[in-house]
């Protein structure tokens, strides 16, 4: 999910950088993410540990791996029982059943050590997903998948895989309560905080929304980010227009006609995407290093904040990174 324009104020827990603060945040994430789940899946949520952004990378440098926004797992005398893959989304155009799917695979593939004979020790997987665009297009507000037999739908399946799609303006099945976290989930305003669940959320939102910390994180991969991506838009786009249209007049010798200027102003478009968004992922690298953070952590805060180039994020930072 992109960044939006909003301000800090203004986010909503569906919007990337505010669940993951607060998914960062050792005070608030474990009581905040407890409460959470336990409305949406109408279930007790014992001991647990809630990590933000956490990678897994693919088997082989050719293959992809995957970023968790919010990964939760849950505890039963320092044994994993199970792991939630907490995933909100605001981008449509994913197949997201599919998507999904390979995040299953490669959660799963942690917990399957070499030489593993009982797979029982396996933890449940609950991969949730919330959109505010309905992917199924019945108005379910929440639809729950599981693995099941055709030929005999009654039959117990019990492989502990769950995919649990969230549609926060949907208003069939589920209960008020999760409808109720649902409406406070899409628009986080103290307003929507109606009973005494959405109430305890919105008091670890406002306060980590007040914290110096995540104002100055907020500014520094938001406003900060965009204002130099549009100065360096606007020098380069003078530049390499220039350049083209001066080689442009040259090939056809006489006036440059509309057909020319628009396949010129084109390939500027493009070539300005590309060396604007290197330049930006570049100086992100340099501002992270300044601050002391780790390689692996610059990895996952980068690709959060370019999703589009998340596949060539450990390839520049090895190529800008400078090493002590």
């Amino acid at each position: 999910m992109g960044y939006t324009k909003k301000t800090l104020q203004e986010l909503d827990l569906i919007d990337n950088f505010l669940s993951n603060a607060v998914a960062s945040n050792q005070e608030v994430r474990e009581p905040f993410y407890r409460q959470l789940l336990s409305v949406l899946l109408g279930k007790k949520i014992g001991k647990i540990r809630v990590q933000a952004q956490q990678i897994i990378p693919g088997g082989r440098p050719e293959l992809r791996g995957i970023r968790m926004d919010v990964e939760i797992t849950e505890y039963d005398e320092g044994t994993v029982t199970h792991v939630y893959d907490l995933e909100p989304h605001l981008k449509d155009g994913l197949d997201l059943p599919r998507h999904n799917r390979y995040y299953q695979a490669k959660i799963d593939g942690r917990y399957v050590k070499r030489g593993m004979k009982d797979f029982s020790v396996i933890p449940s997987l609950y991969v949730i997903t919330i959109t505010d665009y309905d992917i199924f297009g019945m108005d379910y507000m929440m639809y729950t998948v599981r693995n099941h037999c055709e030929e005999i739908p009654h039959l117990e399946y019990n492989d502990g895989l769950k995919f649990i799609y969230f549609y926060t303006k949907g208003t069939k099945g589920g209960s008020q309560q999760i409808k109720n976290m649902l409406t406070y989930f899409q628009n986080s305003d103290t307003a929507n905080a109606v009973d005494e669940a959405t109430r305890v959320l919105d008091s670890y939102v406002r306060q980590v929304k007040s914290l110096p910390e995540v104002e100055a994180g907020y500014m520094t991969f938001g406003d900060w980010i965009d204002s130099i991506k549009e100065d360096l838009k606007e020098d380069l786009r003078k530049e390499l227009a220039e350049e083209m249209m001066a080689q442009a007049t040259e090939e056809v010798t006489a006036q440059v006609t509309e057909e020319v200027t628009a396949q010129v102003t084109k390939e500027v478009t493009s070539q300005v995407t590309a060396e604007v968004t290197e330049r930006n992922i570049k100086t992100v690298i340099e501002m992270l290093q300044e601050d002391h953070i780790t390689k692996a952590n610059a990895v996952s805060r980068i690709q959060a904040k370019f999703p589009e180039y998340a596949d060539r994020v450990e390839e520049l930072i090895e190529k800008y990174w400078q090493e002590d």
